[in-house]
């Protein structure tokens, strides 16, 4: 079973943050300046001494590893647990909205209030076309157009 949201402004209702910290692979994403060529794509998210959540994305680009890490926080996580707000700077923060997300943490789709940024996000490097065939069929119910998705290679060969 899958918690979905109604609207591309809500996130899901449901959600325990804890459940969520960890590896995840980056399956899919809308094309952006930030992660434009990446392949084997890792957002890893662990609890901050202070609270928040501490967010290293990992991908490699020409043979070379490329580190971002920032930081996250639940604004209201009373009222919108899935709703998180993101920074990789300084005090600029974007929209992370957990959209769709199975019961055991394995898979989630996250966007943001606006339909700029989507991705497709799984424990493993690969999903099944079952659960691929569903996060694209509630990404395109929440106004997302899935035929910009670029899927990503998580079996390139890396250099150290």
């Amino acid at each position: 079973m899958l918690a979905q949201s109604g609207r591309i402004e809500e996130a899901i209702p449901e959600f325990k943050l804890k459940r969520y910290l960890g590896k995840w692979y980056e399956i899919a994403r809308f094309d952006h300046s930030f992660e434009r060529g990446m392949t084997n794509v890792t957002a890893e998210y662990s609890l901050r001494p202070d609270g928040k959540v501490r967010v290293v994305n990992t991908g490699w680009k020409d043979g070379r590893k490329k580190v971002a890490e920032g930081k996250a926080r639940q604004p209201d996580p009373m009222r919108e647990p899935s709703h998180l707000e993101v920074s990789f700077f300084w005090f600029f923060y974007s929209d992370y909205n957990i959209l769709m997300l199975d019961d055991h943490y394995r898979y989630a789709l996250v966007g943001s209030r606006s339909p700029k940024y989507l991705w497709i996000l799984a424990r493993e490097p690969y999903i099944d076309d079952d659960v691929r065939d569903a996060m694209l069929a509630e990404a395109k119910k929440l106004g997302y157009d899935t035929s910009k998705l670029i899927w990503v290679d998580q079996n390139v060969h890396m250099e150290r």
